[in-house]
């Protein structure tokens, strides 16, 4: 499993991004401070870097000048500047590439991805997540229910992978948000429901038998995947 570490000062971002990551089957650590970006290198030893440009203590092109004195480990710089002359600036000292904020968390996944394959160090294929007989593709972001496929919205996806990979627990309509979308917006837990209601439609029409997602009443949803050919007994 490849190690991506992670230098940027917003909390929000790095929620997102390590959100996102994990769920590649990347494992994400970070840190908040350009001073601490050194020594985090030496100690995690990643295989990645995403390294934002303005950071208090220490600034990202500092930083990525140090790295490269003594290592070429692969570095994505991340920046709200988007003129020209940061690029130019960003990969002359050796950034790998370059992402501007505002960016979304699968553009950056996606650019992860690239970089590691172009210098042979993808390790993030751990991107099958099984739950009985369902089992979902991360980076294909394609479902199967007893070999069968199931076509999903995005959402729709998220939510289910959040349950598979919880399968068991109950997740509350908040926590739900936050696995897919990285913080819990006021006012959209009833948006899980109806993702709740589609995905219990399109796995019965999988074959699915019983209501593989249950309800918890006053808790949240909690998914009860049995293995192929077992039937599921939640009411």
């Amino acid at each position: 499993m490849a190690k991506i570490l992670i230098v940027e000062d917003e909390p929000q971002i790095v929620r997102a991004l390590r959100l996102y990551l994990e769920r590649a089957g990347y494992s994400a650590v970070a840190v908040h401070d350009g001073a601490q970006a050194i020594p985090a290198f030496r100690q995690e030893k990643p295989d990645l870097i995403l390294l934002d440009l303005n950071l208090p203590n220490r600034d990202g092109v500092d930083i990525c000048r140090a790295i490269r004195r003594d290592s070429g480990v692969p570095i994505i710089m991340v920046t709200a500047r988007s003129e020209e002359m940061d690029r130019l600036i960003g990969l002359e000292i050796g950034a790998d590439d370059y992402v501007v904020k505002p960016f979304s968390p699968r553009e950056v996944v996606a650019r992860v991805r690239a970089v590691l394959r172009r210098v042979g160090g993808d390790m993030g294929d751990t991107h099958i997540v099984r739950a009985g007989a369902l089992l979902l593709d991360t980076a294909a972001f394609r479902v199967w229910l007893s070999e069968s496929p199931v076509s999903l919205t995005q959402s729709e996806f998220e939510i289910l992978l959040a349950l598979a990979r919880h399968q068991g627990h109950v997740l509350s309509r908040n926590q739900l948000l936050e696995e897919t979308q990285g913080i819990a917006y006021e006012g959209y837990e009833r948006t899980i429901d109806q993702h709740i209601k589609n995905l219990r439609r399109k796995l019965r029409q999988a074959g699915g038998a019983g209501k593989l997602i249950e309800t918890v009443y006053g808790l949240g949803y909690r998914l009860d995947a049995p293995a192929a050919g077992a039937e599921s007994h939640v009411a």
